[in-house]
């Protein structure tokens, strides 16, 4: 008898410890795998962004699964993926084998994403992509639904709204020059990294500067990496481009504004130049880069909607820059994942989705985030339009949509013309 209340007493002090050292919330995690070029902005953007959000959840508890609260743990996954298409599958294929994630956030290459969404889809784990923008990624999921439904894309918008939002952004400073300048049709050069991504683009921009009154003069498509762009300024500048369209993801883009500022070529600059919406940019290109546009997501003093602002300063104030438009992996896991997850009161991906596919979420990114039935981001007015921005004088100001739609936001500031193009055209 005595033996044997020896033995409970053990038993029970174990078991004491037990639940002292691991309550029943933390013996086990919500696993979410964060993927994407972690040596880059992109991928810092991804991991900076997810680190706040893991960080607030935890600090309330966790996701709130059920009847108990449950952690939500990060893991770090390097893609690689501007360099090397196989190290981003490997890095996929560690996420689901070794690390066992629930979930996959991330991804920015398109040519990456689609091989890294592929294994993803092979695991059946849901996969929120937040840097990508080819159709094909979502159009994945209307061809072969029972496949690809565990794919949703939290941003950006596709690149057909890409192109629209940037032929925009072109009429608008094509308008500039005709009023302001009298340049009645404005000559315009494309130059642009070689990437997937950017096909698609630049065929439509192709087709549709003659419809806008405007000529084409010539397409130069330099490495992403490329870190001498003078051979195709040179070419621009002997085309007398009055226009030139960029569209850049990577380091090219700081190559590219550094190198145009230092022989200010006399022409208008619109498109996309992912490198200019890092705070960084600036010096980057030794103050060179002014007059840079780019499309972004996060400015100072512009807000979609009230998460907006004190997301930016606490991101500000963490990691001494601006948040990409990467970092919408707070959005994706706080905002979404999380919610979504608190809904359904499961972790299971197959009652997950329906909720995924009809419900409107608010986030930092945009007034509202919804899918539409490709599981692709909903654009327009009240939904995800993203910021065109400027740098002028050393300060990013964003300029558009204002006044688009009937979208208005505070704290934007108007396109300016570099004045060494004014000094050469005004009358």
């Amino acid at each position: 008898m005595k033996t044997r209340s020896i033995f409970l007493s053990v038993v029970l002090a174990s078991f004491f410890v037990m639940t002292i050292s691991f309550p029943v919330w933390g013996a086990k995690t919500i696993k979410v795998g964060v993927i994407g070029p972690m040596n880059f902005m992109q991928g810092k953007g991804h991991w900076n962004g997810a680190l706040l959000a893991q960080e607030e959840i935890n600090a309330k508890g966790g996701i709130q699964v059920g009847g108990k609260k449950v952690k939500v743990e990060i893991i770090k996954a390097d893609s690689n993926e501007f360099l090397n298409i196989t190290d981003a599958t490997n890095a996929m294929e560690r996420l689901m084998t070794k690390d066992k994630v629930d979930f996959v956030v991330g991804g920015f290459r398109s040519e990456a994403v689609l091989a890294m969404q592929d294994i993803a889809m092979d695991y059946k784990k849901i996969f929120l992509g937040t840097g990508a923008s080819h159709p094909k990624i979502c159009a994945r999921v209307a061809e072969n639904y029972d496949r690809y439904k565990y794919w949703f894309r939290v941003t950006p918008f596709n690149s057909r709204y890409l192109v629209k939002v940037t032929l925009i952004n072109l009429a608008t400073v094509s308008g500039m020059l005709r009023k302001g300048l009298g340049i009645e049709k404005p000559k315009v050069a494309i130059v642009a990294e070689k990437a997937m991504w950017i096909d698609p683009m630049i065929k439509a921009i192709k087709a549709n500067v003659p419809k806008m009154g405007m000529e084409l003069v010539g397409i130069w498509r330099p490495s992403a990496t490329a870190t001498d762009v003078t051979a195709e300024l040179t070419a621009v500048q002997r085309a007398d481009a009055q226009i030139i369209f960029t569209i850049f993801s990577a380091s090219v883009g700081i190559t590219f504004a550094r190198q145009a500022g230092e022989l200010k070529i006399p022409a208008a600059v619109t498109g996309i130049n992912v490198e200019a919406q890092k705070d960084s940019f600036w010096a980057a290109t030794q103050g060179k880069g002014n007059y840079a546009v780019s499309l972004s997501t996060f400015v100072r003093g512009v807000s979609f909607n009230e998460l907006t602002q004190p997301f930016v300063q606490k991101y500000i104030k963490r990691f001494g820059e601006l948040p990409p438009y990467t970092a919408v992996t707070y959005d994706a896991i706080k905002h979404v994942l999380a919610r979504t997850i608190e809904e359904a009161g499961t972790t299971d991906a197959e009652k997950l989705i329906p909720i995924l596919e009809q419900t409107e979420y608010k986030g930092t990114g945009a007034p509202k985030t919804k899918f539409d039935k490709n599981h692709d981001l909903v654009f327009g007015p009240g939904y995800a339009t993203s910021l065109t921005i400027q740098w002028q004088d050393g300060k990013m100001k964003a300029w558009w949509p204002n006044g688009w739609e009937g979208v208005k936001y505070d704290g934007m500031a108007p396109y300016k013309i570099p004045p060494w193009m004014i000094e050469k055209y005004k009358k």
